[in-house]
């Protein structure tokens, strides 16, 4: 096949002094941090939707972008050619995964039947290519949310027709991940929400959605896929509420519905400040719950109030991200995977490179800062010190259970007041943060 990228060779690791845009100056895949490669603790994975179905489409304008490699069309060859052309990017770039939704590498069909055969077809040079080069897949989803038929949602849907549509596409997608070897596979419920409550059974719609990952669960154990399953949280857009609004949400709905056991959670950093939070309060959530699993990495625009889906630039941003990663124990299974994409202007082909590049420096500078941090010692000095009255004495006896409301009011009442509290030191941890950065 005619290379798609003929004048871009393999990026190499030039180090912080290069002027070269098109080299790394931070991320050296083989490079050790806390007893592990960079490679291995980053497990960076190019995302199929937006890096090679992206067109730079916006509500106010088509696509902007150059692919001289696609044709324009539906058609299963030219999903084979495009599946050629996304490894050799991602060999070129050095990124060791990659994760689809199955509509993003094979075109719908007019049945069910016919969308089976097309991912197939497709499939098929996906299972060689990755052979060829050494690229796995991270995750595995099914596109629940762009056709017309999920317009009331999927497994959330009002017509049991599509919710039996929404199954058997979930198989399929499970089934192919299997095949590639895939690392784990992604529920989001893009549509699995509502614009008004005007029209919604929310218990019904909330059990439905847990018939069908219970399903999942059973089909997975029965096909011995041993990848690990994710949900990911988002607050609303499309609708005005989605039922995995962020982590917490999230974990509550596992929980009560005995799927905890069988899901970790895919954290996006756009969709955690569409719902108000940092990235770095939806990891603690969730590995305080232990249940992080993978993360989404990007970045939204501030003065723009919809899911921008842009590169992460920001080291603050990674540095924070990998602080509760690198506490949490790093990712096994998951991975960062850039679930972004160049900006509508950024329309030629070599800005691919720069946007990867860039997201892969910034999160291997955020992750070296994180690990010197952690060396340092200081910052989880501090936290342990804060909390040591909870180490000894009274602490340890409200920890453990053995003491009553009757018994700390007798405690209160011969001490007569609480220790003084301690400073929380805010800018001083900030200011801490920063001899770093």
């Amino acid at each position: 096949m005619k290379s798609a990228f003929p004048d871009i060779s393999k990026i190499k690791f030039e180090g912080p002094t290069s002027r070269n845009p098109l080299a790394f100056k931070h991320y050296n895949a083989g490079e050790i941090v806390e007893g592990k490669t960079l490679r291995d603790h980053l497990r960076f994975a190019v995302v199929y939707w937006h890096t090679f179905r992206g067109t730079g489409s916006d509500p106010f304008g088509p696509g902007t972008a150059i692919r001289p490699w696609d044709d324009g069309s539906n058609s299963v060859s030219n999903s084979q050619n495009r599946a050629r052309v996304a490894f050799e990017f991602m060999e070129k770039l050095g990124a060791p995964f990659y994760a689809f939704h199955d509509r993003d590498v094979a075109p719908e069909g007019k049945t069910l039947r016919e969308c089976h055969n097309n991912l197939d077809a497709v499939v098929k040079v996906l299972k060689s290519e990755q052979k060829r080069t050494g690229i796995k897949l991270l995750w595995g989803t099914a596109n629940l949310f762009s056709n017309p038929r999920y317009v009331h949602g999927a497994a959330t849907s009002c017509n049991a027709d599509v919710f039996a549509y929404a199954a058997a596409q979930v198989k399929k997608a499970i089934e192919v991940t299997h095949e590639l070897g895939g690392a784990g596979y992604t529920f989001w419920g893009g549509r699995e929400g509502y614009s008004t409550l005007l029209n919604i059974d929310m218990k019904r719609e909330l059990d439905n959605l847990a018939r069908l990952l219970h399903l999942a669960v059973d089909y997975k154990k029965q096909i011995g896929f041993k990848g690990q399953f994710y949900i990911e949280p988002k607050p609303k857009e499309p609708t005005r509420h989605q039922y995995d609004s962020d982590a917490a949400a999230c974990l509550n709905f596992l929980r009560e519905y005995d799927l905890l056991p069988h899901l970790k959670l895919n954290i996006e950093t756009n969709h955690a400040t569409l719902a108000g939070h940092t990235m770095q309060h939806e990891l603690e959530v969730a590995g305080a719950a232990g249940a992080l699993g993978s993360i989404d990495a990007n970045t939204g625009d501030e003065l723009i109030g919809w899911d921008t889906d842009q590169f992460p630039t920001s080291i603050y941003l990674t540095t924070y991200t990998m602080l509760a990663i690198l506490k949490y124990g790093g990712l096994t299974t998951g991975g960062v995977n850039f679930d972004a994409k160049v900006r509508r202007e950024s329309f030629e082909p070599v800005d691919l490179f720069h946007a990867h590049i860039g997201g892969m420096d910034a999160f291997a500078r955020g992750m070296k800062i994180a690990a010197a941090i952690r060396k340092d010692g200081r910052l989880e000095k501090f936290v342990r010190q804060r909390y040591a009255s909870w180490d000894s004495g009274l602490g340890v006896k409200i920890k453990s259970g053995k003491t009553s409301l009757k018994e700390l009011e007798a405690y209160m009442l011969k001490k007569g007041n609480a220790d003084a509290n301690t400073s929380g030191r805010q800018e001083f941890l900030e200011n801490l943060i920063n001899e770093f950065i």
